[in-house]
């Protein structure tokens, strides 16, 4: 794979914020988030990040998704990545149970098409890191953190047909501090590799994360000091 493609993969070329945009010959063309609501009232992301509805379009149409008194959508955007490799894009969204907490949702044109399990608690929450085939076998995994402020532990899910399936996970890793409107980190090509840089659990390192064989193997980088030390790491793209 040539860093390129890899970057592309990532979505880190021709990346989207809101509105979301991207297209497939079938799959999800734009994606958007509306109508902010304060009926969760968590605030993991500061205010005006809890939304009610999800709007698709895609090449067949459009839909509107929207069920409050079940869940919101606690996101800064939905993100448009090609997670099966079919040539078409599916968007990834946070998802928060009024009951149970945040899970990671894939949706197409046609609607919801997988999900991890919900967390289990009201107001816990995930933030999603990014995806790339992170173990050069050709397939898109997904990186997500599971209570960046809690539990701080990196999750690695595979899309397998309608299912999301747990790849690897790590913990003392984290990406979000409550409250900010940001979600810190990114997937870089460090040393020619796919690598999920995101802070220690005290946010005074940098953690670089690989995968190899369905384990997760983590090395220091630098040392943290904001958000713009994401962006200049040497070794890394």
């Amino acid at each position: 794979m040539t860093v390129r493609a890899a970057l592309t993969a990532l979505g880190l070329i021709g990346a989207c914020a809101v509105p979301a945009c991207g297209a497939g010959r079938d799959g999800v063309r734009m994606a958007t988030f509306s109508v902010a609501t304060a009926s969760y009232g968590h605030g993991a992301l500061g205010p005006g990040h809890e939304w009610a509805r999800l709007n698709i379009q895609g090449d067949a149409g459009s839909l509107s998704f929207q069920d409050e008194r079940a869940l919101v959508f606690e996101d800064i955007a939905p993100r448009l990545i090609d997670l099966d490799g079919d040539g078409d894009n599916e968007a990834m969204v946070v998802e928060s149970s009024q009951t149970q907490g945040s899970r990671l949702a894939i949706w197409t044109g046609e609607g919801r098409l997988a999900a991890t399990a919900f967390i289990g608690n009201r107001h816990r929450w995930l933030a999603p890191a990014g995806a790339a085939d992170l173990d050069g076998d050709g397939r898109i995994e997904i990186a997500y953190v599971e209570t960046p402020h809690l539990g701080r532990v990196l999750k690695i899910a595979r899309l397998e047909g309608d299912r999301l399936v747990r790849v690897a996970e790590a913990r003392g890793l984290t990406n979000h501090r409550f409250g900010e409107p940001v979600i810190e980190g990114r997937i870089a090509i460090c040393a020619g590799r796919p690598t999920i840089l995101t802070a220690n659990a005290d946010w005074t390192r940098i953690v670089g994360t690989t995968l190899a064989k369905g384990k997760l193997a983590g090395r220091d980088l630098a040392a943290y000091m904001g958000p713009a030390s994401f962006d200049r790491i040497t070794g890394c793209d």
